[in-house]
């Protein structure tokens, strides 16, 4: 349990990184993370750190086609979380 803990913490660091970076390389012109990397990040389980990120940041909150794609991602992983939750409880 200790191991997921910190891979959580890590991914969502990560993720919350990479949103400040892009925001940064926006803002000044530079070389940007890859919309699919930043997916790929909340994928692996930094949605967390991703949401925190884009409400600090204010960065992809007007971008609607990504922010379908982050909330379908957000709304699976509750899901799954749920169905965890309740087959562990069966």
């Amino acid at each position: 349990m200790i191991v997921l803990q910190v891979y959580l913490v890590g991914v969502n660091c990560a993720t919350f990184a990479c949103y400040g970076y892009d925001k940064a390389m926006a803002r000044t012109g530079g070389r940007r993370v890859r919309e699919s990397v930043l997916h790929l990040l909340a994928a692996a389980g930094g949605t967390p750190g991703a949401l925190v990120a884009q409400q600090l940041f204010r960065h992809k909150t007007r971008d609607w086609a990504f922010r379908r794609v982050f909330w379908t991602i957000a709304v699976v992983q509750v899901a799954v979380l749920i169905g965890i939750i309740w087959m562990r409880n069966h």
